[in-house]
């Protein structure tokens, strides 16, 4: 019973506490800033957002102890997010959250999973923040897809492979015929041409199957 009672208040205790999983809290100047994803468990191929955190320190408390609250407003202009991965990167402009003043929004669909840097550049107010924060890993899409991933898998690949030479084949003896008959030498460039034009679209109908 004591257990039970104990796991229930780890659970309910963020809530309480006002506490956002997975979020990074840093300080620059007088001033807590907070990031994190807007949708956890964040994946890759879908809409999600780095939401930013901005509130006053409160003196004589421990960044860990500090909370947000008081948010700092009309940083839409003045802040920027530069987000990392790897040797790329994209600058993301702010939009503020109507109902909670001194919180924004970072929109971005993460197209890879893995660790993403988040460069925070520009002011606050008259203090000038360049700070690096580390958001949770993205994980990748098939993570959270039911009954099956939404990628072609490699029993379709071969499959499909496997397709597309027998099609090949028949062009091939498509072809073979047309010269067998003694047709005149045109027609047999043009049975060719349209089998060279048959292979091209059955590759492309192929990889878009893969992207689907």
């Amino acid at each position: 019973m004591k257990t039970k009672l104990l796991l229930l208040f780890l659970l309910i205790t963020p809530s309480i506490t006002g506490i956002t999983y997975g979020h990074t809290v840093d300080s620059v100047g007088e001033y807590r800033v907070e990031i994190g994803w807007m949708n956890e468990p964040v994946v890759s191929g879908e809409t999600n957002a780095i939401e930013f955190y901005v509130s006053p320190l409160e003196p004589g408390l421990e960044l860990k102890d500090q909370v947000f609250k008081n948010g700092i407003t009309d940083l839409k202009k003045s802040i920027k997010i530069k987000l990392i991965y790897k040797d790329e990167s994209i600058t993301l402009p702010l939009s503020p959250d109507h109902n909670i003043p001194g919180k924004y929004h970072a929109f971005i669909n993460p197209t890879i999973s893995g660790f993403y840097q988040a460069n925070i550049l520009g002011t606050i107010e008259d203090t000038p923040i360049s700070l690096s924060m580390h958001p949770p890993k993205v994980e990748e899409r098939a993570y959270i897809e039911f009954p099956e991933p939404s990628d072609l898998t490699l029993t379709q690949i071969i499959d499909g492979h496997t397709t597309l030479i027998g099609d090949i084949n028949d062009l091939k003896e498509s072809v073979s015929s047309l010269e067998e008959s003694k047709q005149q030498m045109n027609v047999g460039y043009i049975g060719i041409g349209i089998g060279l034009i048959a292979i091209v679209i059955a590759i492309l109908s192929l990889v878009k199957s893969k992207k689907n």
